[in-house]
């Protein structure tokens, strides 16, 4: 049965600030206490899906999360109205506050892991929402996360819906953004590519030192064995600690993959020669690998560029495009190196650029803003068919973003009561728009 991966991307939500909340992220530190366009952000992200939709791709959006999380700040002792807890937490824990303001959940990579009918014994697409246990604010997520996908993939007979696994720091799971499928054509049975930071329970293997490895070893077998996927079709690697001590922390800012081509950085794993032998073992002798070496694209340029945090996509016309963010064009050494890659002929036909500065100053590119869905024919006529992109979603959507969003926040307007009720009213309408029902707690 033919299939095809959709691209379904995280809508910024009306609260998108800069609160450097994601430690071991050097682009989020960098940029914190800075003014945001939260309007400016989800047209930036719209853009890109309608661009890619243009393309004859398959794409959909993923709603935000609700902003304030007033239900978490009352958990942790704040009491009275939502008013008098929103001033409270102003007052008494800042940094609290920013957390359960924060819009995060746009980088949608960490959504879920996802894997497709072809992998799995029951023959359904298996989500697991990511339980992001690493980053408190991260963290308060994945419980709507779920309701959210359930009212994107709501048929029973074709998708199934796991809860997170469980939230503690040994099974530290975040999503897609430490996972990838390879395949020859969407719809084959394929390999899924596992990558984690650390072993939680054998300290003879080695781990960073400095920032947080936020993936598990036993997070990435426990999800195998939800999504039922056989042995002999499953690698599982790790991370190179040297590198996420520089700041690579997810594999998806050190490579990413697209069917039988894997682009990734020649510093992303430990002992990367038996990766790629076990890649090859189970793909075949025509699985591609581009390595880029040090001498060409430092760690440093890696990770301020985000060249690897990019989708790599297979269009309709049989292309093979590397979609980048406008920062690979003003780094001298990766858009020299990129120059090279495309006119070498190794499997990427041509780039894409993007400007995606406002999500990019948080700490995430193309490939953050995306999760990944194979689907054939079938489930994607199961599909909630109003989170899927068209020119008329992409006029009512842009028309939404203009009645709703701020063009400015800083972090001392999250004290504004007046914001939660803007945000409350922006994604009770959003609801209506996509149909997903009542999914936020203020709509029970």
């Amino acid at each position: 049965m033919k299939a095809v991966e959709a691209n379904f991307d995280g809508l910024v939500g009306p609260t998108h600030n800069y609160s450097g909340l994601s430690y071991g992220n050097i682009a989020s530190a960098k940029n914190s206490a800075k003014a945001s366009n939260p309007k400016q952000a989800a047209k930036q992200g719209l853009a890109k899906m309608k661009t890619l939709a243009d393309l004859g791709l398959v794409q959909g959006l993923i709603a935000p999360q609700e902003r304030p999380d007033i239900a978490t700040l009352r958990s942790l002792g704040f009491s009275g109205s939502e008013q008098n807890i929103i001033q409270q937490a102003a007052k008494h824990g800042p940094k609290l506050l920013a957390s359960c303001y924060s819009a995060s959940s746009m980088w949608t990579a960490n959504a879920a892991t996802v894997s497709p009918s072809a992998d799995t014994l029951d023959k359904r697409v298996h989500f697991t929402p990511a339980n992001l246990v690493n980053q408190f604010h991260r963290s308060i997520e994945h419980v709507t996360t779920g309701k959210i996908l359930k009212a994107m993939f709501p048929s029973e007979q074709h998708f199934y819906h796991h809860d997170a696994l469980p939230t503690v720091n040994h099974f530290g799971d975040e999503g897609a953004a430490n996972h990838t499928l390879f395949c020859r054509e969407y719809g084959d049975r394929g390999v899924e590519f596992f990558v984690h930071g650390r072993h939680a329970f054998d300290n003879r293997f080695t781990q960073p030192q400095k920032y947080p490895a936020r993936q598990t070893f036993e997070a990435c077998e426990a999800i195998a064995r939800l999504h039922q996927l056989d042995e002999a079709n499953l690698v599982i690697a790790q991370q190179n600690p040297a590198v996420i001590d520089q700041g690579v922390f997810h594999n998806d800012v050190i490579a990413v993959g697209n069917r039988n081509t894997l682009f990734c950085h020649e510093q992303a794993y430990v002992d990367q020669a038996n990766v790629y032998a076990q890649l090859k073992q189970k793909m075949g002798d025509d699985f591609r690998i581009i390595e880029v070496p040090t001498s060409s694209v430092s760690i440093d340029s890696a990770i301020s560029s985000y060249l690897f945090n990019s989708q790599l996509l297979s269009l309709p016309n049989g292309e093979t495009v590397l979609v980048l963010p406008q920062e690979c064009e003003e780094n001298s050494q990766v858009k020299r190196y990129v120059e090279q890659l495309v006119s070498s002929q190794q499997g990427i036909d041509k780039v894409m650029i993007f400007d995606l500065k406002q999500s990019m100053a948080n700490g995430g590119g193309p490939a953050c803003l995306r999760l990944r869905v194979v689907l054939n024919e079938q489930e994607l006529q199961a599909v909630n068919p109003d989170v899927l992109m068209t020119d008329h979603k992409f006029t009512i959507l842009n028309q939404w973003v203009d009645k709703h969003y701020r063009d400015r926040l800083v972090e001392a307007d999250l004290a504004d009561p007046h914001l939660l009720v803007e945000s409350r009213t922006a994604l009770d309408e959003l609801t209506q728009i996509l149909n997903l029902g009542s999914i936020y707690n203020f709509q029970q």
